[in-house]
């Protein structure tokens, strides 16, 4: 019975009943890095979330088991506000899959760690720059309260890294380019200029993110949503 009273041993041990070799098999056409992974859903992690309650020291604990499951269960119930910079460097040393990246940007921006982007997009690490860009498409949407200014300010490092052609970190720079153009007319704008720059350059992979993103934000659909 998993309580919020349940030890990570007890929660590791909750989560090895539901492994599933099937479902192992499956993340492997999604990219998923499964050397120690148990096949568990995110939907099914999330419930045993609910049930587990946010324990930001138990959370350190399951994010060194080094078991997929274990390090998603350690994300969605450590606590943002307790959540320091050291900490989440920590755990962005042991990034290595898109999945695991993309949970813990989120986390990183609801504990407002927004001055780390600049520094994992500096890091040659395919997965750390992955999370720079990954938090500021999270940014863009989530803090809606924060000034426009603030989300603008990220568009000359979307530019700097949109020639990195590495399969997860061009999605990602695309995804932070295309967040930020959705948010309001305000950023629309700067972000389709940077987008049919980037269309333009003598880049492949700038071009293929500008072009995409082009499509994107120039589109009767989102202008309509907009204004």
């Amino acid at each position: 019975m998993i309580r919020p009273s349940s030890d990570a041993a007890e929660l590791i041990a909750h989560l090895e009943t539901l492994r599933s070799e099937e479902n192992v098999a499956g993340m492997v056409r999604f990219g998923i890095v499964t050397g120690r992974a148990l096949g568990i859903s995110n939907p099914h992690i999330r419930a045993v979330a609910r049930l587990a309650k946010k324990d930001h020291g138990r959370a350190m604990q399951l994010w060194r088991s080094d078991i997929r499951e274990a390090r998603l269960l350690a994300l969605y119930t450590a606590e943002p506000k307790r959540l320091t910079t050291e900490e989440a460097r920590n755990w962005a040393d042991d990034f290595n899959s898109w999945e695991i990246v993309d949970c813990a940007a989120d986390l990183f921006v609801e504990a407002r760690l927004d001055e780390l982007i600049s520094d994992f997009a500096a890091d040659e690490r395919e997965f750390i720059r992955r999370t720079a860009f990954a938090m500021i498409a999270g940014a863009a949407v989530h803090l809606k309260k924060e000034p426009d200014a603030t989300i603008l300010a990220w568009l000359p490092l979307i530019e700097a890294h949109a020639g990195d052609p590495r399969n997860f970190v061009r999605k990602a720079v695309n995804w932070a380019l295309r967040n930020i153009g959705k948010r309001n007319l305000a950023c629309q704008a700067p972000a389709l200029t940077l987008a049919k720059a980037l269309a333009e350059s003598p880049d492949k992979t700038a071009r293929w993110i500008g072009k995409d993103a082009v499509t994107e934000l120039a589109g009767e659909k989102l202008l309509a949503r907009l204004r």
